[in-house]
């Protein structure tokens, strides 16, 4: 069951109280009936009409993977960037979360959902699920890095080092680094540290989902089953 006032803003993308007026204004029916209580408790078997329009109830478990372009941010509202969001509708726009940010810079696999157990396995740092990036750099590869990442770096500002991540090594400028823990601005820091800095960073794995060929920036798809059972 839902309070009717919070599912119609979920449902538009209006606020809570704009809801609240649109339910005085009798814009919302409830089984063809008009209803003016917000917090009137409605369910998946109620049809419920705003503005004449039916409204569908969305059942919870959704996940999506995301390519993300450059230049959007991971959070719902941001003053200086569009965010990965606008890419979806309502409901779905105000239901999901991501699973992990990435940089307004960094572009690649971006995972929604709005299965908060299933994104806290991914995101929380004890579940060490790992991440692969492919990084661009401004100076060659140096043969020391690969060591010093299966070492652990001590990022400045920090109290412990890195977990022990994943060096491949494509061509001399370009590298695919695997990690298992999600610091701020962690891969940057972590080449910054080594004397070298990032030129261009993108997300292609996280855990047993990998960003899907056919995807355009900006564009998404829903999980498989064996995707949401990383």
């Amino acid at each position: 069951m839902m309070r009717l006032d919070k599912f119609i803003a979920e449902q538009t993308g209006l606020t809570r109280s704009q809801a609240v007026k649109a339910l005085k204004n009798g814009w919302v029916t409830v089984n063809e009936k008009i209803v003016k209580s917000g917090s009137t408790k409605i369910t998946p078997q109620d049809l419920v009409t705003f503005d004449e329009k039916p409204l569908q109830w969305l059942e919870e478990g959704q996940y999506f993977m995301l390519y993300k372009p450059q230049g959007y941010v991971c959070s719902n509202d941001d003053s200086e960037y569009p965010t990965v969001f606008d890419f979806f509708d309502y409901p779905l726009k105000g239901k999901l979360h991501c699973a992990g940010r990435l940089d307004a810079d960094t572009t690649g696999l971006v995972l929604l959902t709005d299965d908060g157990q299933w994104s806290h396995r991914i995101t929380s740092p004890k579940y060490e699920c790992e991440k692969t990036y492919l990084v661009t750099l401004a100076d060659p590869v140096e043969p020391f890095y690969e060591e010093q990442l299966q070492q652990g770096i001590m990022l400045r500002g920090e109290k412990t080092p890195t977990l022990p991540a994943k060096l491949e090594i494509i061509d001399d400028y370009n590298v695919n680094l695997t990690i298992s823990e999600g610091r701020y601005h962690q891969v940057k820091r972590m080449f910054a540290t080594l004397g070298n800095k990032v030129e261009f960073l993108h997300r292609w794995r996280i855990g047993n989902v990998i960003l899907d060929e056919a995807l355009q920036e900006g564009e998404f798809r829903m999980l498989t089953p064996d995707e949401i059972l990383d």
